[in-house]
């Protein structure tokens, strides 16, 4: 993983077989546009919900419409990016179960590689493109200096690495279990969607799990109070505000680490 030669080989891997679906699909361009609208559309709905609750109140957790804009855009494209690149994952489990698994065993392409570029579908741009929109509105309303744009660019990329994390973490259960893609959703889909929000309209014991035991608030929570120059609700001290690169950089090592581990105990599937 330290040789940049190898990385360099390992993604021009990836973008070959993505480019083979990418390609597989355009071949009906009618349903390629019809379900990206449709995706576009519905993961919008979203935040329309949010839009409306604010018709009924003038913050949230202490947060106006705007910054809860930032935070839901923050949340979202990261998520998306991470769900578009390697969400293929959480379906491990049907491969394992079909034998798929085992034929990409034997190409000599890396494993993790095959297995997230498989059926890549470059419809799920539409997510990134709702998110961003939602999170270019709310940059709109944000005081900026240099050093707030910088840490907003580390807080995307940081953000993007910790769903990464988690998604291949999580789906690595899937070698054990065989069965259990919506555990892996609950912390992956489910994440994304408590950061969607201001923390501080969970207790602060939820925020202390949410910051020590599973950290899914460094994907936006910190790095947002400091690029709106909000104090901390909960009292942290202001350092924690710039910790995601480490916490992103801890996740993705773990991840991968956990991946090994399942492979290495993979027995095939019998048939």
């Amino acid at each position: 993983m330290a040789d940049p030669r190898a990385l360099a080989r390992h993604a021009r891997a990836y973008v070959d077989i993505s480019a083979l679906w990418v390609r597989a699909a355009m071949a009906y361009r009618a349903s390629w546009w019809m379900l990206t609208i449709g995706g576009f559309l519905i993961t919008g709905i979203d935040f329309v919900g949010i839009w409306i609750l604010f018709h009924n109140v003038d913050a949230l957790g202490g947060f106006t419409l705007q910054e809860v804009a930032f935070l839901y855009g923050g949340s979202g494209v990261a998520m998306a990016l991470a769900d578009l690149f390697v969400g293929r994952i959480e379906r491990i489990g049907q491969m394992i179960r079909l034998g798929k698994l085992d034929q990409m065993m034997v190409r000599p392409v890396p494993l993790l590689v095959q297995v997230c570029a498989d059926e890549f579908a470059l419809r799920r741009i539409a997510r990134v493109l709702q998110a961003a929109l939602v999170l270019g509105w709310g940059c709109t309303y944000v005081d900026w200096t240099p050093s707030r744009a910088l840490l907003t660019g580390v807080m995307i990329a940081a953000g993007t690495a910790i769903f990464f994390a988690l998604f291949i973490g999580f789906a690595c259960i899937q070698f054990w279990t065989t069965d259990s893609a919506e555990v892996a959703n609950a912390f992956t889909y489910g994440g994304n969607t408590l950061t969607s929000y201001p923390l501080s309209v969970f207790p602060s014991e939820v925020v202390k799990g949410l910051t020590f035991f599973f950290p899914i608030a460094f994907v936006n929570w910190y790095p947002s109070l400091q690029v709106l120059g909000r104090d901390d609700p909960f009292g942290y001290p202001d350092w924690t505000q710039y910790l995601s690169p480490v916490v992103a950089v801890a996740l993705v090592a773990l991840a991968l680490l956990v991946w090994r581990t399942g492979v290495r105990q993979y027995r095939s599937t019998g048939s």
